[in-house]
């Protein structure tokens, strides 16, 4: 096992839960199996102990810098991604025609989360270029796609997405850069973007920065966005990098976390220079940009959610070997001390970050497997069934690995004691890198604002439906099986109790009353995200109860762990959602009627 992902864990997620083998029946997948799997899995940990881990500490303490007018960064990050780029994970996904592998976008995933554990900030980079490949992938024309795709997938050129500006932050209609066509079909652009992960750097030939920009006369708000293929340097008509192109590094950003990867303020086109691309159709751009943007949320959810499994398992590691106090019971003073890990309270925190961190992978492996049946399932309801339940569940999968991972983090520290608050050990760390992630790739009230006030009611409430359905089928599953008996009917009573809070809130908005329907947004996300991530375990437990008969250790062990992390979530966890869905079935407007007076 790694010091930093468990790869017992993650096969259990793929193969145990997943079922991720039945994809090689599939055309797209022909020819694979899990021993193709298992070999490329065996890579990404390998590639992630090996150039990815070992700088994870020195990175965070040198930040990058500008030396001679340049981005400079340890070498160790461009070594990581020359390696991540060598051993094919850039592409591994695409189609062979493009020098892809073709894997499942379920074990790509699996392969990133290898190296989001190891390195989260330096895995930033090829994170984003895989995003925007596959953005460039689906909407950029051919000649585009051989200009910059390609180069892409090799490892020669990285990307970037630009959305926020200084004055806009995640109001993107309130975006002010623009683009003025060319006599020659390509655009003048002009303007700033802020918060850019990886804007500038020396680590590959060029850098694609996709920019959202309003072109002129474009409606008004959003929807007069466009979206813009906006190369660092021009590309030659042979293919060769050409001149530079008129962006300007206003700044470098310094964060509390992922602080190993750049983060700028870029300014586009200060000479009037700066030559864009137009990727599809005019006013399209938001439209296009939300392909990237809701790959990303679910990969910030994977990271937050690798983030807090890294924690758990260096907090377990410390909990098994330091020893401390005694039993409450033990009152003999001179007999030994006990592990810390025998401590009731210990168990808590580590059970609770089991809980979080397994729970949270198990959703956003779910995701992925959805992203594989929307793309490839053999029957054309099934496709649509899944592509309506993912665009449910992207929210969810931002939002509640994001909230949840950080307190796994927190509970790590605590265990720790004095020492995890110590740079000596890498848990503060872990809990920096961490809470970034309800921020990024847009803040989490965003993303609970976006679940409520339009996901739960798409398609007059069928994906909401479909995902009742689903925890329905494994609820009888688990009324079948001895010791999960309780656990189904507290989940079906929870999934009961928030179709009725969807349902009070769904009224309200179609009543008009959007602002107070909206008001406690966040804690609707929680909830709902609560009684997912408890399905989540539910079908963990139900696996974990099939195959104990037939385990020895230390599997039956393993197992063990799953059936009472189960019981953990169950016992400590869904019961805060009754609390909340009562507050939300009353639309408690406390903050909303709050006078900014008052505060």
């Amino acid at each position: 096992m790694s010091e930093f992902a468990g790869a017992r864990e993650i096969r259990f997620q793929l193969y145990d839960l997943l079922d991720t083998e039945a994809l090689a029946t599939r055309a797209r997948f022909s020819g694979q199996g899990r021993d193709v799997y298992d070999a490329v899995l065996d890579t990404a940990e390998r590639v992630a102990a090996e150039y990815f881990a070992p700088h994870t500490r020195a990175a965070d303490l040198r930040e990058p810098w500008l030396e001679d007018g340049k981005v400079t960064l340890l070498p160790e990050v461009k070594a990581a991604l020359d390696a991540f780029a060598a051993a094919g994970f850039l592409g591994a996904h695409h189609d062979e025609a493009l020098g892809g592998l073709q894997l499942p976008w379920t074990v790509t995933q699996a392969c990133l989360s290898y190296f989001q554990a190891a390195n989260i900030a330096t895995t930033a980079y090829p994170f984003l270029t895989i995003a925007a490949g596959n953005l460039l992938a689906r909407f950029a024309d051919e000649a585009q796609q051989r200009r910059y795709l390609k180069p892409m997938l090799a490892g020669r050129y990285f990307g970037t997405m630009c959305l926020s500006e200084p004055q806009a932050g995640s109001s993107l209609s309130d975006i002010k850069t623009t683009a003025r066509p060319r006599d020659n079909g390509s655009y003048a652009l002009r303007g700033t973007k802020q918060w850019i992960s990886g804007g500038e750097h020396e680590l590959a030939e060029n850098i694609v920065h996709l920019v959202l920009a309003r072109t002129e006369g474009a409606p008004p708000g959003a929807k007069g966005l466009s979206l813009f293929i906006v190369p660092r340097y021009r590309v030659n008509d042979d293919g060769n990098r050409g001149t530079a192109n008129d962006i300007a590094l206003v700044s470098l950003l310094h964060k509390m976390g992922y602080r190993g990867t750049v983060s700028t303020i870029l300014n586009f086109g200060e000479n009037d220079r700066c030559v864009a691309y137009l990727i599809g159709e005019p006013n399209q751009g938001l439209a296009y940009m939300f392909q990237m943007m809701n790959e990303a949320r679910i990969g910030v959810g994977l990271g937050a959610a690798m983030l807090a499994h890294a924690g758990y398992l260096h907090a377990l590691d410390y909990a098994k070997t330091r020893l401390q106090g005694r039993h409450p019971g033990g009152k003999d003073t001179t007999a030994p001390p006990v592990a810390i890990v025998e401590h009731a309270d210990v168990k808590r925190m580590l059970l609770a970050q089991k809980a979080y961190a397994e729970g949270a992978m198990a959703l956003c492996f779910y995701a992925a497997r959805l992203v594989d049946d929307e793309m490839t399932a053999p029957d054309e309801a099934a496709r649509q069934d899944a592509g309506l339940l993912l665009e449910l569940l992207t929210p969810i999968c931002k939002t509640w690995p994001s909230d949840y991972g950080p307190r796994a983090n927190d509970l790590a520290i605590q265990v720790l004691g004095g020492y995890g608050y110590t740079r000596d050990y890498p848990v503060e760390q872990y809990y920096r890198d961490n809470r970034l992630n309800p921020i990024h790739e847009g803040t989490n009230g965003i993303q609970a604002i976006d679940l409520l006030g339009r996901k739960a009611g798409l398609e007059d409430g069928r994906a909401l439906a479909l995902l009742s359905a689903r925890i329905a089928a494994t609820c009888q599953e688990a009324f079948a099986t001895q010791g999960l008996t309780e656990h189904a009917r507290a989940l079906e009573h929870a999934v009961a109790t928030m179709r009725q809070v969807t349902e009070t809130h769904l009224r309200a908005l179609a009543a008009g009353k959007r602002n107070e329907a909206l008001a406690n947004a966040s804690l609707y996300a929680e909830a709902l995200g609560h009684v997912i991530v408890a399905w989540m375990w539910l079908r963990q437990a139900l696996v974990a109860e099939r195959r104990l008969a037939a385990a020895a250790p230390p599997e039956a062990d393993y197992l063990r762990g799953k059936r009472q992390a189960c019981r953990y979530f169950f016992a400590y966890e869904l019961p805060r959602v009754a609390p909340l869905a009562a507050i939300l079935e009353r639309m408690e407007q406390t903050c909303a009627e709050t006078s900014p007076d008052w505060l």
